[in-house]
């Protein structure tokens, strides 16, 4: 079963347990990556072997329009190992939509950064938001 990327939240938590919206944002990474392939061949072997070695996790950027507030709020949690997440699913109810994480929950602890991307004319004023992981993206099915 597919489903769209409407009600994708980038979330922030003081504890990991209660969490807030943090931004709205209008991308969002790949939240994991192929592992590292390891040569297990040996001289009898007639062709290679592999072995799964360390996951590759790179920073996650997430990109949203930009805010002088939420920019300022971001530049504010800068330096600190902060809780995150990436919540799948939510519910609305007219006009106020809820982050509800449903469709599943990837949480993680990280540091975050910010900065104004390049402009052109007649677009909109966008930014990307950098979170360097400081633990794995651990999967919750938001059940």
């Amino acid at each position: 079963m597919a489903t769209s990327s409407y009600m994708t939240f980038l979330m922030k938590s003081d504890d990991g347990e209660s969490y807030e919206k943090l931004i709205d944002v209008t991308t969002t990474p790949d939240l994991g990556g192929a592992p590292e392939m390891l040569d297990a061949t040996t001289l009898s072997d007639r062709m290679r072997r592999y072995v799964k070695g360390i996951q590759e996790t790179e920073a996650l950027e997430f990109g949203a329009n930009y805010d002088p507030t939420d920019f300022k709020a971001i530049k504010a949690l800068e330096g600190k190992d902060t809780h995150y997440a990436v919540w799948f699913g939510g519910t609305e109810q007219g006009a106020t939509v809820t982050p509800t994480g449903s469709l599943g929950k990837f949480s993680f602890k990280g540091d975050i950064s910010v900065f104004p991307n390049g402009l052109e004319v007649n677009g909109v004023r966008q930014m990307t938001i950098t979170i360097t992981p400081s633990t794995i993206i651990d999967f919750g099915d938001g059940e």
